[in-house]
């Protein structure tokens, strides 16, 4: 697999080298759709070519984000076919196996209702997250207009950031992936760690309705034991 995802990232490099802009829009829209292809291959490599004078900064920024936007459309509608519905139906059959009820389905609709804005352009901004952001934009059916002023938005700051960062080491623009690597997996501890404490909430949860439906159930059968010895008694 590794050996693999090699010989993408060196494609992936030809195509950035001899493709020129289009070359850039084509990669980084392959890797919204496709995530495996790296941006912080592409980008810093476009950023290095700034710095030997094949590129311009600005036009690595608008091909990279170009690239990035389209790839994100896709992903919007693949949100947006796969829809509301189906996914609640998944959540009414398969939920209870994740600890997640239909309430809670509902409450993140809301949430991202309230703040899919600030949703979509931070994770615009997170390796693995921003490219799957697109699609609950598509499920909640975000407005076009909304959900493409902040795809562009953080898409641009990534771009830019991960170009620079390429044009400022010059011929040491490698060394870019390896500082994304940490970033990557720092993101990835944080969101195993909430995972797991959000499924030990749910299960606490889960147990305290448990424990109080037991009880309720004892109340209401030693209420109704008391009631026929009343009626006994009489």
């Amino acid at each position: 697999m590794s050996e693999l995802l090699a010989q993408i990232v060196e494609f992936v490099q030809e195509l950035v080298i001899t493709g020129s802009y289009p070359g850039i829009v084509f990669v980084m829209f392959a890797e919204n759709v496709f995530p495996p292809i790296p941006s912080e291959v592409i980008m810093p490599l476009a950023g290095y070519l700034v710095s030997t004078g094949d590129f311009n900064f600005v036009g690595i920024v608008l091909a990279g984000t170009l690239g990035s936007v389209l790839g994100a459309i896709v992903l919007y509608y693949v949100g947006a076919w796969f829809g509301e519905p189906i996914m609640r139906s998944f959540v009414r059959r398969y939920g209870r196996f994740f600890t997640i009820s239909e309430n809670d389905f509902d409450r993140a609709l809301k949430f991202f209702d309230k703040y899919g804005e600030v949703v979509i352009f931070f994770g615009r901004l997170i390796p693995v997250i921003r490219s799957i952001i697109s699609i609950p934009a598509g499920m909640d059916r975000m407005p076009m207009s909304r959900f493409l002023f902040f795809t562009t938005l953080g898409t641009a700051i990534w771009s830019g950031l991960l170009g620079y960062a390429g044009y400022a080491l010059g011929e040491n623009w490698t060394r870019v992936e390896g500082f994304m690597e940490q970033y990557q997996d720092v993101v990835i501890v944080i969101c195993v760690i909430l995972l797991a404490l959000f499924v030990a909430w749910r299960f606490n949860v889960w147990r305290t309705r448990r424990t109080a439906g037991v009880t309720a159930g004892a109340g209401a059968g030693g209420a109704a034991g008391a009631g026929l010895f009343d009626e006994a008694a009489e």
